[in-house]
């Protein structure tokens, strides 16, 4: 027993030593993986890029273009070399092959959804149906798009600094496109998209004409609670807000729509659906209630458990086209597009013959 006793004494600094080695291999390999993770997502985002040349580009001259936004909201190294650069961002323009440049066309500003995500083919029949009524389209990826490496992930500013990148995307175009019509922009978005439409439009009300909210994340402190800890650590990261909503109620406040409601100017329209899964419907309803309260003229419609949930409107499905419908001559009353739709076998006449008059 003795022995054994010894020989385990003796064993117990290897064993430890051993476990050490085992934890650094662990936080090694979640470390690649990570970093993996972002290299993934450039390849991805390189082959949609291809694919969007082969599902719009029978329609749209499609660019993608490299501008800026703000600086960081938040700088690891404040004194260090390159501190408070202005952040560096692509934008996908599309402009139909069918205009005569020497007209002005009304732009459409389109921030796409998710926390950590992009601008992608998944719009493409939105997108087709845009150029087909001559819109000019700009799609800002903004701070934290997936795709473009960890270093942009993790400028992410959710409710903050992204919403001027989106706007920077606008000035960008009146800027440098003289047949975009500055008088007649619009913005529209789904989701986090759609939250970042309305924080545009409560921030620069004289800069857009019409507005659409799809699903919108409204109120930021209700999100918390009602998500899991996942989803609220992308918030709480040290390189985003950095604390909880419980932490910092002022902060995520100051990124809600629900609490900046008493700043519309702008002719807009509020689409939700009440099973939504992701974008529970309570955000919008306390939107629409805070709209109300403030004695703003807005339009809105709950839609009921349709098929979908969060991506009801933006689906193939003969709903989601009369949907959009409504949605695109809403738009059109204020910006006045040369080739409307008027019904929806109109839009599927023409999505499949382009050439149709």
């Amino acid at each position: 027993m003795k022995i054994i006793h010894t020989l385990i004494i003796l064993l117990i600094p290897s064993l430890l030593l051993a476990q050490e080695e085992l934890k650094k291999d662990i936080e090694s390999l979640k470390k690649y993986n990570k970093n993996l993770e972002h290299r993934l997502d450039v390849l991805e985002k390189s082959i949609d890029d291809v694919l969007w040349f082969q599902r719009a580009g029978d329609l749209a001259f499609i660019d993608k273009i490299f501008m800026t936004g703000p600086p960081k909201w938040k700088e690891k190294n404040p004194d260090g070399q390159g501190a408070g650069n202005p952040v560096k961002i692509w934008s996908y323009v599309f402009i139909p092959k069918n205009i005569d440049i020497n007209k002005k066309y009304p732009l459409i500003v389109f921030p796409h959804g998710g926390v950590h995500s992009n601008f992608s083919t998944y719009y493409t029949h939105i997108i087709r149906e845009l150029m087909l009524q001559q819109y000019i389209v700009v799609a800002a990826e903004y701070r934290g798009s997936t795709g473009y490496g960890k270093g942009m992930y993790e400028t992410i500013d959710y409710g903050g600094l992204e919403t001027e990148d989106v706007y920077a995307s606008r000035k960008y175009m009146t800027e440098n496109y003289d047949f975009v019509d500055g008088s007649r922009v619009g913005i529209i978005g789904w989701s986090h998209g759609g939250l970042i439409t309305l924080m545009n439009i409560f921030d620069h009300p004289d800069d857009f004409k019409v507005a659409f909210a799809g699903v919108p994340v409204s109120d930021l402190i209700a999100r918390m609670g009602y998500k899991d800890d996942e989803y609220r650590d992308l918030y709480s990261a040290d390189y985003h807000i950095g604390k909880t909503a419980e932490e910092n109620v002022k902060e995520y406040r100051k990124r809600s729509p629900v609490w900046n409601a008493e700043k519309l100017q702008t002719p807009l329209l509020i689409h939700t659906n009440t099973n939504d899964e992701d974008v529970n419907v309570l955000e919008v309803e306390a939107l629409i209630k805070a709209l109300k309260a403030a004695d703003k003229k807005f339009e809105y419609e709950i839609f009921e458990n349709l098929p979908g949930g969060h991506s009801f409107d933006r689906m193939d499905t003969g709903t989601a086209l009369q949907i959009r419908l409504k949605i695109y001559k809403f738009l059109a009353k204020y910006l006045d597009p040369p080739k409307p739709f008027n019904s929806v076998s109109e839009i599927r006449e023409k999505i499949y013959a382009p050439s149709a008059k």
